[in-house]
């Protein structure tokens, strides 16, 4: 074997430890991503039944789950934990959007998904950001309303991007409810290492927390499109607007806390994915 030729054979097999260590790194994030986002969705459910029940918690999304771990003992260094969760997770969204390791390929539909990786992963990264603020005294920043209606006031086309991302939201809460009510995503999960209670508990948690996530954006999704059609961007819901129109209702405190309930159940799954999620082995 010629030296070129032996070189070229350690730069291949250079190139593969990099790109398995990449490897590695994206799923720890991930597993540490999805940990986390268990986290904040516990504690937005749990802090909606306290306040359904009257013991002092309070109605609302992701953002204010991360205020709350700010008010713990040590709550500088939960934030700063919480902020890498929240940055690992979103680098694996971004991994699935722009390489595609799961293949979902680039028809429509497959489309559409990495566009929601994509866009679960800036979610994920203004929620990091917005830790990391807090813990420097920042403030959190503007507010998804704000934004909302600095959209609506760009003429013409404004309202329409504005009903467009309430058309996108509504539908992909329909995905999430389609996803749990099938059981798709047990596809997720490597269900053969999992014990037989393990395996009942993510299915049950799955469905019921996919399917009350899925009601949750169906509503941010229709007050979006509510938004646009009236050009009144105060129309516009966040999660925990919807969470709190909710219980506005007739017994709308029984169906805070039935919704609630459904969101600690995804937390739930979000646990089982960090433990159990198949990443790929492609190499990326």
């Amino acid at each position: 074997m010629s030296a070129l030729t032996e070189a070229r054979h350690a730069t291949k097999n250079a190139t593969r430890k990099a790109r398995g260590a990449t490897n590695d790194w994206v799923e720890r994030l991930g597993r540490v991503g999805y940990a986390t986002k268990g986290v904040v969705y516990a504690l937005v459910g749990i802090l909606a039944i306290r306040a359904a029940v009257g013991s002092g918690g309070s109605v609302g999304g992701s953002g204010n789950a991360v205020r709350e771990i700010g008010t713990q003992p040590f709550g500088k260094a939960l934030l700063v934990l919480t902020s890498i969760g929240l940055f690992g997770y979103a680098l694996w969204r971004y991994v699935q959007a722009a390489m595609d390791p799961e293949n979902n390929g680039t028809d429509g539909k497959g489309i559409l998904k990495r566009v929601g990786y994509a866009a679960s992963g800036l979610m994920h990264t203004f929620l990091g950001v917005n830790a990391i603020q807090l813990v420097i005294g920042g403030g959190s920043g503007s507010s998804k309303k704000t934004w909302i209606a600095k959209l609506m006031a760009v003429d013409t086309v404004g309202p329409i991007l504005v009903g467009l991302l309430g058309a996108f939201v509504v539908g992909y809460s329909l995905y999430q409810i389609h996803k749990g009510w099938t059981l798709k995503f047990k596809d997720e999960l490597k269900t053969g290492e999992m014990s037989q209670a393990e395996v009942k508990g993510a299915t049950l948690a799955g469905r019921i927390g996919l399917i009350a996530r899925g009601v949750v954006f169906g509503m941010v999704g229709g007050y979006l499109i509510k938004a646009a059609a009236t050009a009144q961007p105060g129309q516009a819901k966040t999660f925990g607007d919807a969470l709190s129109e909710i219980a506005s209702q007739s017994y709308g405190m029984v169906l805070l806390i039935v919704v609630a309930a459904g969101l600690v159940a995804y937390a739930v799954l979000q646990v089982a994915l960090a433990r159990y999620r198949k990443f790929p082995e492609r190499k990326v």
